[in-house]
């Protein structure tokens, strides 16, 4: 049987086979694997888990419904996208085991199935052009879905404004809820043996090229054999103290805002209901989650570091598009609860996956908006590095020590700037002379490439950190620096 220790707990002085840190859904999920393996594994983490994306998250399981023309035009984004639906594969076991493991109870499963609808809030550039990505994949890995009349669309009653044009239902893409899912995983966790500590890491402790443990921010420290940085964007922080960071792409933060709501009427939809990807963000999406409540999400925002409260802004737009793109007696119910994430961000786009070059140290962040789903794959797969096995998924595009991931063409990202930098104004119902928005696209298009070209001769960061760039200078400093070093680098290889 495990325990939990706090900083009164006395961990300091006991050395443990591999110390986690960050206890959102990956690294306790990470935790649960390897102590299921015979591991000494410590947990280390806030219990109210300050900053973590996974507690405000819908929790969405599934990969299909995330997929846009961008993701797919490049090899790194199919990658990621065929991680996804090894992970979706995994799920039914995963959740089984956990039920044995832990007397199971309530099922944490919410939704039953995604579905995608297309309305008239976007445009053709993203909604559509995104809405026909995922059709043409599910077609491709033969994922079964079908075509639903938007007028038998069940639970749905938008403004007539923001109608559905077209829909279709994706029956293995379901939710869970985070928050009892987490439960779960760290009762399975104690359990099997493992130790929770309850406490802030500020510093990776090393000697010289080795890594032997950490720092706590009441002055303990713990020691193991291997160190995983699972922390979410807090990772950065952790990074900053070892020297092997600036070969590392930098992290920052997707900062959102999502809702709890009890509807006024006390129904809920049976399944996700949610948009493509649009406005530089994750699409909008509604998730039952029992008793009349349901999850409104999500905002995201680039962010140079991360957030606890919510802007107002973010929420009032949330609301709006909820009530206005899927059901408006949403307007009249109430809001039980407001929720901040913050979603790990590497600044080229891709995850931070494996050796962290140093002995002993491990990355396993930079997922995005992808962690939770990911997480029972990259738990077997991260567990299988650290205890010497033979892998079977191909995370070797994302190996953490590289230099910047270029997936597309500066003139590409170029475009998908302006594109969606239009969305999110008929996303906020401006309204506009019709011929304003070709102005608009005109002028924003020299001024981004200008940007693009001020930031960096030659890479060019993704589409969401190369527009809020400009607004955030902190930002700009970090990519500017970032390339900077791994320009250097390279050089320094080069010699």
């Amino acid at each position: 049987m495990g325990c939990k220790m706090n900083s009164n707990g006395g961990p300091e002085g006991r050395r443990f086979d591999v110390l986690v840190v960050g206890n959102g859904a990956l690294g306790l999920s990470l935790a649960l694997t390897l102590t299921r393996r015979g591991q000494r594994v410590a947990l280390l983490g806030e219990s109210h888990r300050p900053w973590a994306g996974s507690t405000a998250a819908g929790a969405m399981l599934g990969c299909f419904g995330e997929v846009t023309t961008s993701l797919v035009a490049s090899d790194h984004g199919r990658a990621k996208l065929e991680l996804g639906i090894e992970a979706t594969r995994m799920w039914p076991q995963w959740l089984a085991e956990l039920d044995e493991e832990t007397g199971g109870g309530d099922s944490i499963k919410t939704a039953d199935g995604t579905t995608l609808i297309l309305n008239t809030i976007g445009i053709p550039e993203i909604d559509d052009a995104n809405f026909a990505a995922i059709r043409a994949e599910l077609v491709r890995y033969a994922e079964p879905f079908h075509d639903v009349d938007p007028a038998d669309l069940d639970w749905v009653d938008s403004e007539p404004l923001s109608r559905p044009l077209k829909a279709f239902h994706i029956p293995g893409e379901h939710a869970v809820n985070p928050v009892a899912l987490m439960e779960r995983l760290e009762s399975a966790f104690t359990t099997a043996g493992g130790t929770v500590i309850t406490e802030l890491a500020t510093a990776v402790v090393h000697d010289r090229d080795r890594v032997t443990g950490v720092t706590l921010a009441n002055g303990d420290s713990i020691s193991a054999g291997q160190v995983v940085l699972a922390a979410g964007a807090r990772t950065q922080a952790l990074l900053d103290t070892l020297p092997v960071g600036p070969r590392i792409p930098k992290l920052v933060s997707g900062y959102g805002v999502s809702a709890l709501v009890k509807t006024v009427d006390g129904t809920s939809p049976s399944s996700v209901i949610r948009t493509p990807n649009r406005s530089f963000a994750c699409g909008l999406h509604v998730l039952p989650r029992g008793q009349g409540e349901v999850y409104l999400g999500a905002t995201n925002v680039i962010s140079s570091e991360p957030r606890d409260i919510a802007e107002m802004r973010d929420l009032v737009f949330l609301l709006q598009c909820a009530h206005r793109q899927v059901r408006r007696n949403l307007w009249d119910s109430h809001v039980a609860k407001v929720q901040v994430g913050n979603r790990p961000v590497s600044v080229d786009g891709f995850p931070l996956l494996g050796d962290g070059g140093m002995d002993g140290l491990w990355i396993m962040t930079g997922t995005y908006r992808d962690g939770l789903h990911l997480s029972p794959l990259l738990a077997q797969e991260m567990t299988a590095r650290i205890l010497g096995e033979a892998p079977r998924a191909a995370l070797a595009p994302f190996t953490p020590v590289r230099p910047p991931l270029q997936a597309w063409s500066r003139e590409r990202i170029v475009e998908d700037v302006v594109h969606h930098t239009i969305a999110i104004g008929y996303e906020q119902d401006w309204k506009i002379p019709v011929e304003w928005d070709g102005w608009i696209e005109n002028d924003l298009r020299p001024a981004t490439l200008s940007w693009a070209e001020e930031i960096d001769p030659e890479f060019t960061p993704p589409p969401e950190l190369l527009f809020l760039s400009r607004q955030i200078p902190d930002l700009a400093k970090i990519l500017r620096e970032y390339y900077a070093a791994s320009r250097e680098g390279a050089g320094a290889a080069a010699r």
